[in-house]
């Protein structure tokens, strides 16, 4: 949690204006209110993308090579805060709305924007620190995946090429997904439905 907030004394002291009015101390009780509701954060995998969540929503992940803090000013900025923020709005647009992917990580990108800049810190320095550690196709480092890791992001984003090694890092002997076959099955499924579709679309009389 960041070290200079916007409440340090009173988090229920009532603001000078409404409460429906935009306001940086209303955001942050907010931010406060859904670290406290969240089932657990899980810091022990590696994660494309820097963040995720469990098929349930009851579990976030964030990647296990980012720092808990980055330097900004001088002061140690707490981060795992804001990425929890962005993964409960997105997972949440998601279920309960059925939005793709692409438009729940719009809303849930600029609600983090929101946060961040409510804590008095400039989102390109918090964006460019996140973007040296995200993890993408080619990637090296997927040698440790949770098995229950939601697969629609990378569904959405047709990243298979990542899914492929994904699957590839899951089948190495003594992963973590080699107990539980849950993530290998799911990330087969996905793949082996990618691969009849684009079949299917070889097939189509436009193609032939």
């Amino acid at each position: 949690m960041a070290d200079r907030r916007c409440h340090p004394k009173a988090a229920h002291e009532r603001l000078r204006l409404p409460d429906t009015y935009v306001s940086s101390l209303m955001l942050d009780r907010a931010l406060d209110a859904i670290v406290r509701r969240v089932g657990r954060i899980d810091r022990e995998h590696d994660i494309p993308y820097l963040a995720g969540y469990s098929l349930d929503g009851k579990r976030v992940y964030i990647d296990r090579h980012l720092p808990q803090t980055f330097l900004y000013r001088g002061r140690a900025v707490a981060v795992d805060r804001y990425l929890l923020l962005h993964e409960e709005v997105e997972k949440t647009l998601i279920d309960q709305l059925d939005l793709h992917y692409q438009h729940a990580h719009q809303i849930a990108t600029r609600a983090e924007e929101a946060a961040v800049r409510a804590d008095g810190i400039s989102w390109r320095a918090y964006d460019r620190f996140m973007q040296r550690y995200v993890k993408r196709m080619g990637d090296e480092r997927l040698a440790k995946l949770p098995d229950d890791l939601d697969l629609k992001p990378y569904r959405d984003e047709h990243d298979f090429d990542l899914m492929r090694r994904m699957a590839a890092a899951a089948d190495v002997p003594g992963h973590s997904a080699q107990g539980d076959p849950a993530l290998r099955r799911r990330l087969a499924k996905a793949l082996a439905a990618r691969a009849a579709a684009t079949e299917a679309a070889r097939e189509t009389p436009a193609n032939r």
